[in-house]
């Protein structure tokens, strides 16, 4: 069978450690093999108006040629794909395992372009390829990508990969659910995808404090950006999955799970156990529960009608499992004075 995409340059993104590429198909085979891949997504972009894009659809009917679209693969088995020829034949053989990053509208009015009598199966379709071996460093490049359109906002994006890249279905303890499935059926202490996302968006920007509605979203955005690329150079191989793995396995205690339900502390453990993993993951779950009533026990001296109590749960839960094994050694007296010691 003939290969379906063409390579014609392969090299090293040194930024994200991933291989990047250069290749081209046909329309034919962009309608076959990647126009299915835009519903991979459960969160998928909202389509614009189609009249948005009635020129493009007309120029392609003409001859024009789209912008490159962008299909990314994650290979967790970190195969040397450097090689040109190994390259193309990951991609040609992984097509059905793709990802559309940027191209998804120019997709849906090739779709459309096709069902005219004059359109040209047969013109070339260029495109950009990225494997990278996580998400995480996937996510890096993705949140950059911006080929003449709005992009979508790094919540967003943040909370499609976490949707569609993390199999909760392996999870043995909890269950997560996006707001589609909520408003069909409710699952009874299931955690929220959004939570999910936001645990996850502290872990990349290594800070608890990505909510601020006193900023303008276009700024607060350019920010989130900002933390999560400098967040590639602080050395720390551990794996968002890996935490989420963390937290399930502690979720076997009841009162654990239900700790972990409140969004605040979920995000302040995420970022707190990627400093302290391995301490974290020698303790049982009877354990971890005796530590999180001790935290309670601190965390209720705080005055709720002075401080934003959200904001200094966010900050002290992820304070007390950075620095567990002390912090967990003290009793609820000494462990107050250390909460005022760093919040004064």
């Amino acid at each position: 069978m003939s290969k379906k995409i063409e390579i014609f340059t392969a090299d090293q993104d040194e930024v994200i450690n991933s291989f990047v590429a250069a290749g081209r198909t046909t329309y034919k085979v962009a309608l076959e093999n990647l126009y299915p891949l835009i519903n991979r997504f459960d969160a998928q972009r909202k389509l614009q108006d189609k009249k948005f894009y009635r020129r493009l659809k007309r120029d392609i009917i003409d001859g024009c040629i789209m912008p490159p679209l962008t299909i990314a693969f994650v290979d967790k088995q970190k195969t040397n794909l450097s090689e040109v020829a190994s390259l193309e034949a990951y991609v040609n053989a992984n097509l059905e395992k793709g990802y559309i990053l940027d191209g998804m509208q120019r997709l849906n009015t090739l779709k459309s372009a096709s069902e005219e009598e004059s359109f040209d199966e047969n013109r070339v379709a260029f495109l950009n390829i990225i494997v990278a071996d996580n998400q995480d460093k996937l996510l890096y490049r993705m949140i950059t990508l911006n080929n003449g359109q709005k992009p979508m906002t790094p919540r967003h994006q943040i909370e499609i990969l976490t949707n569609e890249m993390f199999d909760f279905t392996t999870l043995q303890n909890i269950v997560v659910q996006t707001e589609k499935e909520r408003a069909k059926k409710t699952i009874r202490g299931a955690f929220n995808l959004g939570d999910i996302s936001r645990a996850y968006l502290a872990f990349l920007t290594n800070n608890v404090n990505n909510e601020n509605n006193k900023i303008i979203d276009e700024k607060m955005d350019e920010i989130l950006v900002s933390r999560v690329l400098d967040t590639r150079d602080d050395g720390n191989s551990l794996k968002f999955e890996e935490i989420l793995n963390l937290v399930d396995k502690l979720s076997q205690q009841r009162s654990c799970k239900d700790w972990f339900k409140v969004n605040n502390n979920l995000i302040g453990f995420c970022l707190g156990a990627k400093r302290s993993y391995e301490e974290i993951c020698s303790l049982t779950p009877e354990r971890f529960a005796e530590s999180i009533d001790l935290f309670e026990e601190g965390f209720d001296a705080i005055n709720p009608s002075k401080v934003n109590l959200g904001k200094y749960r966010r900050q002290l839960s992820c304070e007390f499992i950075t620095h567990h094994e002390k912090l967990s050694s003290m009793d609820a007296d000494e462990l107050v004075e250390h909460f005022f010691d760093i919040t004064s």
